[in-house]
């Protein structure tokens, strides 16, 4: 039997802390998922329900975007897999007498954590202007609202529609349709908070935004780089595929900042071996790296191997330390990068990186007995001013010697929400592609809007200042995911109205503008069904695999819509009669909406047939299959920009945000890191032994945590565990939302203008006693 939410929340502010633990996954995972998804779903749900997850007949898991390969495990899922899986088909439910019994000004002092353990939403929510409490409202009312606040607004630049990865390629081209053809490219979406630094530097310098490697790829490399991640939280699955490529002669460099323990050694819970034994060592080499050295550690080894070049060669046989002939053939701009790296300076790398000279010449040495490399990165190489220079200069590494095009070779930026790459793919981008809109032009016979619109940063400037009006989310949480909470959260309550398509509660429901609705949903779990009989969606994994995802369960209510039916009855409603689009029938039958798509979106051609194959198909690449890159020079551009780094003044330390393992985005599942050894909270700052004793602060005490910008504004975030952790010097560690208050909003990343959130400048302040404090909420 599935267990009730908790009544209140939990006190969070003191964390038992113990040692982190050498190994992940194993007997304890499966008794963790066990024991939650039974708590969310029931014995019987959740053994038919997981059983479902990721199989080929079955649905997407709605966490993250690592692909499946073609032959697959009956329990084809990971622990977060499942917590995310649980929490969608809970057996909890969130009704209208519990929006009665609790005022928004209430809930609005709840955790997040909280929050999203009441359950499904099972009927749209109405709170009008000046009410304290949402109420149940209609389907066509809740339509006649929106429409009426969007008509009203003396622009549609006035309007902003997000989009959370989690939504279907199908609802996610009808949304970017419907937005153009209202008249506005508004189309912010979670990728401008994380990727968005891997897809400005990709397309710069292959053509494609996306990553060149495939799964089996991962199999075929002799030598894997996988810095800023951390896959046994974020990614687990990719464990597994580590573990094969380790078992196929591979070795792992692993650059972090963190020592993380799904990178030192895996017990794979589908293995008896590993259930029951020591489990694979993955890491081969840890460079535990400062936060923000990884351009400078690139730029070392691509001097090194530049140097290597002009030298005998050490090992007859190997592969040369540069391929020339690739470069001549394929690529442009190399002898200014090769200036460039040649002229890097030793001592500004060590003191970037943090690394001593023997670590960087280890991994030289890995690199040159290595034919075919992978690097793999994730949001601690995106989320930094010098973000964009930084993947710049991996493909540099990778070009130099030939490791685009090839097996086992490639770049791998691992998107992290499913389909958060399908949703860029539809065309959910605020500065789209002349080519994409001319092919929508052609379709749909209608002009859509050229000039760019707003990405999620400049989404709440244009909310702050009154340039926006209407704030509409496909989905996500954006409040707890955009930076700068306090500024944000005043964006938000200046809007007229704030609309949430959402499945579960979360903050961003009680941060409303004016007015506001809660639209309830399906999820993936779910059976869709419409006039034109039981309906499947797609998704695109985070290397390009587009594969069918279909619900079993029956809907938590009968009065959720599907994402797709929402945005084509407040199509219908908003645009009336003067829209060529048929709305109606696309609602009714999914297969017209991939018909559309394919004669739209390159790659998708003959995109039904396609689907109905079990597995899906790959999207073309143009670097990968064919060494054909799309750029402005018609090759793989080399690339050479200034050396960047964080610069902390004495007595600062530099702090990354990050995710516990009982998270998944601003998703808490529960408020245990197992994998740090952190038990009951999230309030805790991670701090070398050193740096917390000559700050001041021992195991166990608490302080605030000032962050110090540009600005010269300071933000506060009040409250944490002081955790001795064996971080890299001068670095700390905290987790996300409660950090995101420290992040200024206008800190973003050159080019891409993702948040900076993975440096930021702090310092340590005691936490006065809990009678002293201002009243700063403990958890937002």
């Amino acid at each position: 039997m599935a267990g009730k939410p908790p009544a209140s929340d939990p006190v969070q502010d003191a964390p038992e802390v113990g040692p982190p633990p050498r190994a992940v996954a194993g007997l304890p995972a499966v008794g963790h998922t066990l024991r939650m998804a039974g708590r969310q779903m029931g014995v019987r749900r959740t053994a038919l329900t997981l059983l479902r997850v990721n199989q080929k007949d079955g649905f997407d898991c709605p966490g993250c975007a690592w692909p499946e390969g073609d032959k697959r495990h009956a329990a084809e899922f990971c622990e977060n897999g499942a917590k995310a899986v649980a929490e969608e088909a809970t057996l909890r439910r969130v009704t209208p007498d519990f929006f009665a019994a609790h005022p928004v000004a209430a809930l609005a002092g709840r955790s997040g954590y909280w929050l999203g353990q009441q359950g499904r939403i099972t009927q749209p929510m109405y709170l009008p202007e000046g009410a304290t409490h949402y109420q149940p409202v209609p389907w066509e009312r809740a339509f006649d609202i929106i429409a009426g606040e969007l008509h009203a607004l003396d622009s549609p630049d006035e309007a902003v529609f997000y989009t959370s990865g989690r939504t279907g390629n199908e609802a996610a081209f009808l949304y970017q349709l419907f937005a153009r053809e209202f008249g506005t490219n508004n189309l912010p979406d979670c990728s401008n908070l994380c990727h968005e630094s891997s897809g400005s530097a990709l397309t710069e310098t292959l053509g494609v935004g996306k990553g060149s490697v495939l799964l089996d790829d991962l199999d075929r490399a002799d030598l894997i780089i996988v810095a800023g991640q951390n896959p046994g939280t974020n990614h687990p699955r990719m464990l597994t595929a580590l573990e094969r490529a380790k078992a196929a002669g591979a070795r792992i460099i692993t650059v972090n900042p963190l020592p993380e323990a799904g990178m030192e050694r895996f017990r794979n819970p589908q293995t008896a071996r590993g259930l029951t034994g020591r489990g694979t060592p993955l890491t081969d080499l840890f460079l535990q790296i400062r936060i923000g050295g990884d351009q400078a550690l690139f730029r070392a080894l691509n001097r090194l191997l530049l140097e290597a070049a002009g030298e005998p060669a050490t090992s007859p046989g190997g592969p040369p330390p540069v391929d020339e002939a690739f470069i001549r053939e394929h690529t442009h701009g190399f002898e200014e990068f090769a200036a460039a790296a040649r002229s890097a300076d030793w001592d500004e790398i060590l003191r970037a990186t943090g690394l001593g000279r023997d670590g960087i010449d280890a991994a030289l040495r890995m690199v040159l007995g290595a034919r075919s490399i992978i690097v793999c990165w994730a949001m601690g190489l995106t989320q930094h001013k010098h973000s964009v220079p930084t993947i710049r200069e991996i493909v540099n590494f990778l070009l130099l010697r030939g490791n685009i095009g090839r097996p086992g070779a490639g770049v791998c930026p691992v998107r992290g929400h499913s389909n958060v790459q399908g949703d860029r793919t539809m065309g959910i981008f605020e500065r789209p592609a002349p080519a994409f809109l001319d092919a929508l032009e052609k379709e749909f016979g209608f002009a859509p809007p050229r000039h760019h619109g707003y990405d999620v940063v400049r989404s709440i400037r244009a909310l702050r200042d009154g340039t926006a009006k209407v704030f509409f989310a496909m989905g996500g949480n954006f409040v707890s995911a955009s930076p700068d909470t306090g500024v944000t959260e005043a964006a938000m309550r200046r809007a007229r109205l704030t609309v949430h398509v959402s499945t579960k509660l979360n903050r961003s429901h009680v941060v409303t503008g004016a007015r506001a609705l809660i639209l309830p949903t399906l999820g993936r779990t779910e059976r869709d069904i419409q006039a034109g009989g039981e309906q499947f969606v797609t998704v695109e994994d985070s290397m390009g695999m587009v594969h069918a995802s279909r619900g079993r369960l029956e809907p938590a209510s009968p009065h959720l819509l599907s994402e797709t039916a929402i945005v084509c009855r407040l199509a219908r409603r908003v645009l009336g009669t003067a829209s060529r689009v048929p709305w109606e029938r696309f609602e009714q039958d999914y297969r017209l909406i991939r018909d559309r798509i394919s004669r739209v979106v390159p790659g998708f051609d003959d995109f039904e047939a396609k689907v109905s194959r079990p597995g899906g198909f790959t999207l073309p690449h143009a670097p990968r299959d064919a060494r054909r890159f799309p750029t402005a020079t018609g090759k793989a551009n080399f690339t050479a920009a200034p050396l960047a780094h964080p610069r902390v003044p004495e007595g600062r330390l530099l702090l990354q945000t990050l995710r516990s393992h009982d998270q998944y985005n601003t998703t808490i599942y529960g408020l245990d890191d197992r994998y740090r050894g952190i038990k009951g909270g999230r309030r805790v700052v991670l701090i070398h032994p050193e740096d917390a004793r000559a700050l001041g602060f021992p195991d166990g005490s608490y302080a605030d945590l000032v962050g110090e910008w540009t600005d010269g504004a300071e933000r506060r975030a009040p409250g944490f565990r002081v955790v001795h952790y064996p971080t890299a010097r001068g670095c700390a560690a905290a987790y996300y939302p409660e950090t995101n208050v420290l992040v200024p909003l206008d800190a973003t990343a050159d080019t891409s203008n993702t948040p900076a959130s993975k440096s930021v400048v702090i310092r340590l302040e005691p936490t006065p006693p809990a009678g002293e404090r201002d009243g700063s909420p403990a958890t937002p």
